[in-house]
């Protein structure tokens, strides 16, 4: 008998919780990244029922063998017609009757079929955001998984101190950072960024053949997948001489962020945290020339609540994992940009990838 991972039985227990305070007795999952975080399991192309009652895996032909195997404590429905027509025949069965949903992970077409499709008995009711407000706080199992990735992410790092020299094209890198990934039997969490010289005053640079030069900075921005959970972390390489310009904005954003990071606490405002880091920049003359949020939450995306943004109204809570990367990007010269990972703990943050402790 296969047995349930108690981090997946304490996440469904705070699910229910959360069910029992909008008074529904049922949900509907559509999401594959919400359904891997109820469950463990990697979904595709399937919806997930929840209830207190029973929980019921909604699949076709193709994967109900391996969620069969891979789905303890859930029963597994293989569906023949249609997804809306098994959940409505589930519900049925189950008696349910206010039965929430996220809006956002269905298109219209599907919600017209499943609204059509439900028995009249059951009342459908858009409720957002349910199981993405408990992946904002990592549990002890993600938190290791996020550490492992990191691991194996600086691991690579130290690695393309051998590859990144001048002459050697981004393209290039990227091969060998294909198979110092591959080798370690790991995956990325997105399309790596190599951008030298004026390419790194692109925020989501694409990978070009140009060759490096001496004396640039090399801006490099990867993440590693482990499990699922991804890290993802921005790094400058400095070929040569570096030039006073270059210097000067490094060390800028280097402060910037620091500033930023020694604020980090539960109950702050993730408002705050932007501002303070935009600030500093400001008074270096160099806010007009950073121009995205400071960071956000990563897990089993890559980007994921909370979003460390000044529009933002969330407020930083105890095993919270969120970048921090403030840049400043100069039009056809150059961009800097430095990204760390950092754990909201009960008295201040920890750098996951340094070994620094900040407290205010």
């Amino acid at each position: 008998m296969t047995l349930v991972n108690p981090y997946l039985i304490s996440r469904r227990k705070n699910f229910f919780s959360k069910l029992a305070a909008h008074h529904l007795d049922g949900y509907l999952i559509t999401s594959d990244i919400n359904i891997r975080y109820l469950t463990g399991f990697p979904a595709s192309e399937s919806w997930l029922l929840v209830s207190p009652k029973k929980s019921y895996y909604m699949t076709d032909f193709r994967y109900v063998l391996e969620a069969r195997q891979g789905l303890p404590g859930i029963a597994v429905h293989r569906y023949r017609s249609s997804l809306s027509k098994a959940f409505g025949s589930l519900a049925r069965a189950l008696r349910l009757e206010r039965i929430g949903f996220d809006d956002r992970h269905l298109s219209f077409h599907a919600f017209k079929r499943l609204k059509n499709e439900r028995p009249a008995s059951i009342k459908l009711i858009a409720v957002n955001g349910l199981v993405e407000e408990l992946r904002e706080i990592k549990d002890a199992g993600e938190i290791n998984l996020i550490r492992q990735a990191l691991k194996l992410h600086l691991e690579a790092y130290r690695f393309l101190k051998g590859v990144i020299k001048p002459g050697v094209r981004e393209s290039e890198v990227l091969l060998q950072l294909e198979r110092f990934v591959r080798d370690r039997k790991v995956g990325f969490a997105f399309d790596p960024i190599i951008a030298s010289g004026p390419n790194s005053c692109l925020p989501h640079a694409k990978i070009t053949d140009r060759k490096i030069q001496p004396h640039e900075p090399v801006l490099v921005d990867i993440g590693i997948e482990v499990d699922g959970y991804k890290s993802d972390l921005t790094r400058i390489f400095f070929l040569g001489t570096i030039p006073h310009l270059v210097r000067k904005i490094y060390s800028a954003v280097a402060l910037a962020q620091e500033k930023a990071i020694t604020k980090i606490q539960p109950g702050v405002r993730v408002a705050d945290i932007d501002a303070q880091a935009r600030r500093y920049l400001n008074s270096q003359k160099l806010g007009q020339f950073f121009g995205h949020s400071l960071g956000h939450g990563v897990g089993l995306e890559i980007h994921e609540g909370p979003r460390l943004s000044s529009q933002s109204s969330s407020i930083l809570k105890e095993n919270m994992v969120v970048t921090v990367e403030p840049a400043v990007y100069l039009p056809q010269k150059f961009g800097i940009r430095i990204e760390d990972m950092v754990l909201v703990t009960a008295g201040g943050c920890e750098v996951l990838s340094g070994n620094r402790n900040h407290r205010d």
